[in-house]
């Protein structure tokens, strides 16, 4: 086989080249996985928040559902939080893991890094077919609902 370009009798090694690629990686996953914890935060801050001036709104309004709406936007963006928390917490392992199998040089290490950054891209991946998929029944729904109300239903 002359084609043949991975050959699995062989290990791999890192050379300088990519450590220095693999240590600006970690570093920078590092900073946007802090920075994605303190986003949760937030989120949950404007969960509570949000919940209790959307219910006084709708009470002082007289809409007489202020705990309901104000309830489902507490759930709603706590379910945000909670969606947004497992790519972060996917990054900050994958940078953690990194830095320390290029400090200790263990091969275990680097795969539970890679291992890490692999959940992290496929959780996004999947979220993206996921909102793609609600966009496509939201057009549908409301092309169907457009059609409707068109013909005087």
């Amino acid at each position: 086989m002359e084609n043949q370009i991975i050959d699995d009798s062989f290990g791999m090694t890192l050379n300088d080249q990519m450590r220095s690629y693999i240590q600006e990686i970690s570093k920078w996953s590092y900073f946007l996985s802090i920075i994605g914890f303190i986003g949760i935060g937030f989120i949950i801050l404007a969960a509570l928040f949000a919940g209790m001036i959307f219910g006084s709104m709708s009470n002082e309004l007289g809409m007489g559902m202020g705990m309901m709406s104000g309830g489902v936007i507490t759930v709603l963006y706590l379910i945000i939080g909670g969606v947004y928390f497992f790519p972060v917490l996917y990054l900050f392992r994958f940078s953690t893991k990194a830095k320390a199998a290029l400090r200790s040089g263990s091969d275990s290490e680097l795969t539970e890094a890679f291992e890490n950054l692999k959940s992290h891209y496929k959780f996004l991946g999947i979220m993206t077919i996921v909102v793609l998929g609600l966009y496509a029944l939201l057009f549908l729904f409301g092309g169907i609902g457009a059609l409707f109300m068109g013909s005087g239903f």
